[in-house]
């Protein structure tokens, strides 16, 4: 390039380390939200480095020469807007750093409840003495709603240890490498009665919205579990919670929410058999200098005119 590309991070608190690679051929903009208006004309790239702020879609016609937006995060649900969509900027995501920690925390949440860990942790609290017998997680069935990096990496693990293993996508087939049957979405209702855990790990598109409904809830077996990593708004909470509070569903593990964080007056904080965490399931040790790793990588490639990795198929929302 015979111009200097500008390059804007978008933070909140911390920043991306190992920048120097991009600095020393670029000029490299930091702004907050509050800042981004000023910061985003000229701009040829733009990091969100805060994965969750909404502001490219506030300052968008001022972004005159934009080429291309990375996220650092797997889902672009909260960066894409119509404007965007229909644009000819370059949106890459962080798809790779996330799989591994995300399909440990499922598998460490299913253990969890087949092993009954709150209930001894409680009694262990009151030093009560009560044995009790537990569950075996062999040949136990776990569906996989979402079949991308994440999803695949979930049904590796999973079946490793010898969990029968399915997924859901957008289009049915069979024979798929980590999945053996997929599952097409439109159909959940009628193939979830026979699944132990049913594992939400897809993309929020306009297709996953409330994907796992109340009529799928309730068309489940008595005693299964949920496991939520994937985006809020793919699950009906109220239904989840009805069904909980019925006992029909056994247990539930939820990492994400419709409203982040969680406020202190919901349900959900109380509901028996009901594990909260705070949207952290893929954020192992390491995780910040992974995603700065990966944009400097890409952006090497932009700066040699090669192809980027993680292109975002914009009209979907995720990684084609």
């Amino acid at each position: 390039m015979a111009d200097k590309p500008v390059v804007v991070v978008l933070h909140a608190d911390d920043l991306p380390v190992g920048m120097e690679t991009v600095s020393a051929v670029a000029e490299v903009r930091y702004a907050t939200a509050d800042t981004l208006a000023d910061a985003v004309p000229g701009a040829d790239v733009l990091l969100l480095w805060d994965f969750f702020s909404s502001a490219v879609e506030q300052v968008w016609s001022r972004c005159d020469s934009l080429k291309w937006i990375h996220i650092a995060a797997a889902g672009v649900d909260s960066l894409m807007f119509a404007d965007l969509a229909d644009s000819d900027v370059v949106v890459t995501n962080s798809r790779g750093v996330f799989d591994r920690p995300i399909a440990e925390y499922v598998l460490g949440q299913i253990l969890a409840f087949a092993k009954d860990t709150a209930a001894s942790a409680a009694l262990q609290q009151r030093k009560e003495w009560k044995h009790r017998e537990t569950e075996r997680i062999d040949d136990a069935h776990a569906m996989v709603v979402g079949t991308g990096a994440i999803g695949r990496e979930i049904g590796r693990l999973l079946r490793a240890v010898g969990m029968r293993v399915s997924g859901v996508g957008r289009t049915a087939r069979s024979g798929d490498a980590e999945f053996g049957v997929v599952h097409a979405s439109a159909d959940l209702v009628q193939v979830v009665p026979d699944v132990d855990y049913l594992v939400l790990v897809a993309p929020l598109t306009e297709a996953t919205r409330g994907v796992v409904s109340a009529d799928v809830l309730a068309a489940t077996k008595p005693g299964v579990r949920v496991i939520n990593v994937g985006r809020g708004e793919l699950l009906d909470t109220d239904a989840l919670l009805a069904q909980m509070q019925s006992g029909h569903v056994a247990g539930a593990a939820l990492d994400v929410f419709e409203t982040e964080p969680l406020p202190a007056d919901s349900p959900i904080w109380t509901t028996e058999n009901l594990v909260v965490t705070p949207h952290m399931s893929g954020d192992a040790r390491g995780w910040r200098g992974k995603l700065s790793a990966l944009f400097v990588a890409n952006f090497t490639k932009y700066a040699r005119s090669e192809d980027l990795v993680n292109v975002v198929d914009k009209k979907l929302g995720f990684v084609g």
